[in-house]
């Protein structure tokens, strides 16, 4: 596995070591060693997650306040999606601003979201199976989120917003809060 910095503190890229035969591939997607030498920390993933999403389905922009913030690492395992990481981590030069990415089940990668970043992804193909662990539990009481076309972020979709399967929980989401 090899592990990509971005401009983002502790957002990585992780790049899968894919092995091929006559039966097909093998992919391995995650090396917490690596991980953790990276991040120069210890985590540990307790809940793992797979959704089906529809062309146009937009989720989030999701996160979870302490002591329930995740970090996640997400991974396409079939379809594409553009995911949209917020930082909203106060201290963090980049606070306010957001990393977008595209992530398919060809291009062998996965994201390491870290805590403090708020998430959400756009799919791109007829259906996205997505895949996604995190290191800190579910609790609807810690849940939060900001709107998907907050006004203060500008976040640059791709695509003509009234196409988009949003939910109407997402709908009504804050915006962000400088």
């Amino acid at each position: 596995m090899k592990i990509e910095k971005t401009t983002f503190d502790n957002l990585l890229i992780l790049n899968h070591n894919v092995f091929f035969d006559n039966r097909g591939e093998f992919k391995e997607v995650f090396r917490l060693n690596e991980i953790e030498t990276a991040l120069k920390s210890k985590f540990k993933f307790c809940q793992e997650n797979n959704v089906k999403s529809k062309y146009m389905v937009m989720r989030g922009l999701h996160f979870q306040i302490e002591p329930f913030a995740q970090t996640k690492l997400l991974t396409v395992v079939r379809g594409e999606i553009l995911d949209i990481a917020v930082d909203i981590r106060i201290d963090s030069p980049t606070y306010g601003k957001y990393f977008s990415y595209k992530l398919s089940e060809n291009c062998n990668k996965s994201l390491l979201i870290p805590k403090g970043f708020a998430h959400g992804y756009l799919t791109l193909t007829e259906f996205a199976y997505v895949n996604y662990k995190v290191d800190a539990y579910y609790n609807k009481e810690s849940e939060r989120g900001i709107k998907y076309d907050d006004k203060h972020l500008e976040i640059d979709w791709g695509v003509d917003k009234d196409l988009l399967i949003i939910s109407d929980k997402d709908k009504n989401l804050k915006e962000f809060k400088w």
